[in-house]
């Protein structure tokens, strides 16, 4: 009675991790909360804010390039 006992910890202890791994490697299980909250974290890029992000950066590069000329006559 006492090694059936045995035998039936040992399979609960090894199949126990084996079933969570294999359960956490599923990708269908997950691909819809993925999706999701990739969507929520990086929306898609919509046409006004790409534009608005590259007037931004003409900004900042023409500013930068003003303090640099500043700085190249005040010396």
């Amino acid at each position: 009675m006492g090694v059936k006992i045995e035998i039936f910890r040992m399979m609960l202890y090894l199949s126990f991790p084996v079933t969570m791994f294999w359960i956490s490697n599923q990708a269908e299980y997950f691909e819809e909360y993925i999706v999701k909250r990739k969507r929520e974290i990086f929306p898609p890029d919509e046409e006004s804010q790409r534009k608005e992000l590259e007037n931004f950066k003409e900004r900042m590069r023409v500013r930068k390039k003003q303090q640099l000329l500043k700085k190249m006559n005040e010396n």
